[in-house]
């Protein structure tokens, strides 16, 4: 678990990026629209910023285990240490990306850890948007042994611990279908036209491009393939989601892989399907329980459920609020302190499983918005406040009580008229 000093440093770094990529997703939106190509979808847009919300929660309260950390590495391995300087935090980096190459190929390549990645490549738009979604089902960390390379150099952990979300969030710009070929660049780093070949479903596509800042490790490694003007790139997976829901989508691979390993008869399958190549399956479970998989990817319906323009803007209003809540959960998490911290966590986890049923227009939407909204009454009883937010407004504990109550209402008013103004 994190220490509330590495939960707080964390959580103000993301009070300044959060709203950066929000207004960065929203800006490519309006540009879209201004072009004539709009490559983003309102839902599917709330869906991964959605995700986004789960993902940084559970970074921040430090929801995983390493199983090797990197300090052990260090102390055991290095063999020298490079001096402070610049030249230690471009170890780092480059040790980081190496790593971050071989941790994204395994998550694409065997069936059990594509499950911790499957939610990224579950958007069937390709836009800044969906760089957000990212997992929240990686418990375990097994793969810091990558990083041995800079434990080789004895960079500190401290460096590591600064240079890695620096290196995440230097992977968000090329999420973008807006941005072309970009010359001599291509032989180097990362491009959009690089990350839309691996964002693809085209069987010319398929497992391509891993390369998170640089592209060379792809190219020595076999893994390249540049974009193609014949082959437009169609995006998603091959076994789609179906969903709006982020958590739902985190774990739905794995619960597959269990119901598999299951109803196997041969006792080999049930234990080799975990680290086979990702989509295999046993012959007699596959014979009989299919699963739907897009064969052609130029002729399938995207998921796009019918919904009304009021759904439409009160799931906005639901996504803008939890923002406005994990916001201050980061901005005050050593005044919550634990377990203060991780009952929030388990609301904005709520939170966001009602609102995402409702925008898929599941009926048992109405029962997960009851369970939040009475989470969250008690919490206001219990604590006769909202985790100390009275103290900057008196009001807001009030308001917080009017929209518990007032939530559940709304939530049914949908699910009672689902067909009310229909639109896409």
């Amino acid at each position: 678990m994190k220490t509330l000093f590495v939960m707080e440093t964390y959580g103000r770094i993301l009070l300044i990026a959060m709203p950066v990529f929000l207004l960065l997703v929203l800006f490519e939106k309006w540009y879209g629209w201004r072009k004539g190509k709009d490559t983003v979808r309102n839902m599917d847009m709330i869906a991964s910023l959605s995700s986004g919300i789960t993902n940084v929660t559970k970074d921040v309260l430090g929801l995983s285990v390493a199983i090797i950390s990197y300090g052990w590495l260090v102390d055991h391995l290095a063999i020298f240490h490079v001096p402070d300087g610049w030249i230690t935090y471009l170890i780092a980096f480059m040790a980081l990306d190496f790593s971050g190459y071989w941790v994204h190929r395994i998550s694409h390549e065997y069936n059990f850890f594509w499950n911790n990645h499957i939610i990224h490549h579950s958007s069937e738009e390709f836009n800044l948007a969906c760089a957000l979604r990212q997992s929240i089902s990686s418990v375990v960390k097994l793969f810091t042994v990558f990083l041995i390379p800079a434990a080789l150099f004895g960079v500190p952990e401290n460096v590591v611990a600064i240079v890695a979300p620096l290196h995440l969030f230097a992977q968000f710009w090329y999420h973008t279908q807006h941005i072309n070929k970009m010359g001599w660049l291509e032989k180097i780093i990362v491009t959009p036209s690089h990350h839309r070949v691996h964002h693809a479903l085209n069987p010319e596509y398929l497992d391509k491009n891993y390369g998170q800042i640089f592209i060379f490790w792809d190219k020595l490694f076999g893994t390249y393939q540049e974009e193609l003007k014949t082959v437009p790139p169609v995006y998603g997976i091959t076994r789609p989601v179906k969903t709006w829901n982020p958590i739902r989508i985190n774990f739905m691979h794995l619960w597959l892989l269990l119901q598999d390993a299951w109803r196997a008869n041969d006792w080999k399958d049930k234990f080799r399907i975990w680290l086979m190549p990702t989509g295999w399956r046993p012959k007699d479970v596959e014979e009989k329980y299919p699963v739907y998989k897009i064969d052609d990817p130029y002729h399938f319906e995207k998921y796009n459920p019918p919904t009304s323009q009021a759904l439409q803007w009160w799931s906005w209003f639901q996504i803008l609020l939890c923002l406005l809540f994990i916001s201050y959960l980061f901005g005050y998490i050593a005044q919550i302190g634990a377990p203060g911290i991780f009952v929030y966590g388990f609301f904005i986890f709520l939170m966001v499983y009602a609102y995402t049923e409702l925008m898929d227009n599941h009926k048992n939407a109405l029962y997960w918005e009851l369970g939040k909204s009475l989470l969250g009454l008690s919490l206001l009883y219990v604590q006769g406040d909202w985790f100390g937010a009275a103290t900057l407004s008196p009001v807001i504990p009030l308001l917080l009580g009017v929209y518990f109550i007032g939530s559940p209402l709304v939530v049914a008013y949908f699910i009672r008229h689902p067909k009310t103004s229909l639109t896409r």
